[in-house]
């Protein structure tokens, strides 16, 4: 067999004792994965630099460089969790969070774009760190989330002591009418039940310094009045009325005037029922449309518009209470139900309609304005205490998943 000859320039033309320029290393073995040294490095200055643009005094550099290499321990373990779990972020759905960043920060993505490259910045990169955050933000909630139970014992409780909810509350306008006896109460309640107005028996009977300006208090939150303001007012809606509040000066009535703060807001709601049909392979749509006008004109001729429901209504959440929704407001409903619902009288009921749930025809039996400003305030109560929670059980999580995993760092020195 003839041998292949390699040319001798091959051999010889490679400097025998050539430095090797090492332009990165592994740092760190983790379960599967790595870190490399150019990671930490990255991470390292970044760090730092945060250090020095909030003008605050940096660890030393030892500590700071072990800082950052747990959390890019804490990190990769995430990213292994999400590959095992087939956790992806598509281009789409990432193209639409840095849309929204880019909206956050008052930019189009492509102004932002130019920002992120005139501050050396690789917009690329940026998205692929943006992407990160995203997948392990879903790994975050689907092992913690589950673990993050509130009852609703603990709720009361932390509405009732946290001091952060105080600058949750709204503060109040009211208005005050004190005498001296029950009697006199309550024929001042008897007036303002009879329509006369509230300022001018004020005037005319309260013993109260404010009696002047119609029994008028200044705007105060409700934990800066008397404990016995505050709870009669706690759940009153505007022109609420308390009854007679028994204190040492005497009796007082309080009526509640207005509310203000960044909770504050009333809902226009709806109370209405329906009947759906939806069409299906044994009954198309003109066979579903015909069929609900008959029963409409059933409605109208006065049989029950519930008892038709409970019979005839192909929507699960309501058939069996009527036809009946409850209260909603404006949002919750499909587009054409809710303009339907709009626009209809109290009483009424309307033509038959499609949406993409089928027929309906429905009647609102209701309308009113609803004070939303303490379900708004619970509602972020809810959240503040969750997201408590879900620090507490994430801090755990994470520290059981890294205390159970195998990392190996190298000595680089």
């Amino acid at each position: 067999m003839k041998k292949i000859l390699l040319p001798l320039i091959i051999l010889t033309s490679i400097p025998l004792f050539a430095k090797i320029e090492v332009l990165d290393r592994v740092a760190v073995i983790v379960d599967d994965g790595i870190i490399m040294e150019s990671q930490i490095k990255n991470n390292l200055e970044e760090m730092a630099a945060k250090y020095d643009e909030q003008n605050i005094p940096k660890p030393e550099i030892k500590v700071l460089r072990e800082q950052v290499v747990e959390q890019l321990i804490i990190e990769e373990l995430q990213l292994q969790l999400a590959n095992r779990a087939g956790i992806r972020i598509s281009d789409a759905e990432l193209n639409g969070t840095m849309t929204r960043i880019a909206a956050n920060n008052k930019m189009e993505l492509q102004e932002f774009m130019s920002f992120v490259e005139a501050n050396d910045d690789s917009f690329e990169d940026v998205r692929e760190k943006v992407r990160t955050e995203m997948i392990i933000q879903r790994v975050q909630r689907s092992r913690v989330g589950r673990e993050v139970d509130i009852t609703e014992k603990e709720f009361k409780a932390f509405l009732a002591t946290d001091e952060s909810l105080i600058e949750l509350q709204p503060e109040l306008l009211a208005r005050q009418i004190l005498v001296k006896t029950l009697e006199n109460a309550n024929e001042a309640i008897a007036r303002i039940e009879n329509g006369e107005d509230f300022a001018k028996i004020a005037e005319e009977i309260s013993l109260s310094a404010n009696s002047v300006n119609g029994g008028i208090m200044k705007w105060r939150k409700a934990s800066d009045m008397p404990e016995l303001f505050a709870n009669a007012l706690a759940k009153k809606k505007i022109s609420g009325i308390t009854s007679p509040l028994k204190s040492g000066s005497g009796y007082h009535i309080l009526r509640l005037e207005e509310k203000r703060g960044n909770f504050v807001q009333n809902q226009e709601q709806w109370s209405s029922r329906h009947i759906l049909l939806i069409p299906s392979a044994i009954r198309d749509e003109e066979s579903s449309e015909k069929e609900l006008n008959e029963i409409r004109l059933r409605v109208i001729g006065g049989e029950s518009f519930g008892e038709l429901a409970d019979e005839y209504s192909e929507d699960p959440g309501s058939a069996k209470k009527s036809g009946e929704l409850g209260w909603l407001g404006k949002g919750v409903l499909a587009s054409q139900f809710e303009k339907t619902m709009i626009e209809s009288e109290v009483g009424a009921v309307s033509e038959v309609f499609q949406t993409e749930f089928g027929f309906h025809f429905l009647e609102v039996l209701d309308k009113r304005t609803q004070d939303m400003t303490d379900e708004l305030i619970e509602d972020r109560a809810y959240q503040l205490l969750y997201a408590r929670k879900y620090e507490e059980a994430l801090e755990g999580t994470l520290r059981s998943i890294r205390d159970e995993a195998f990392v190996e760092i190298k000595d680089l020195d």
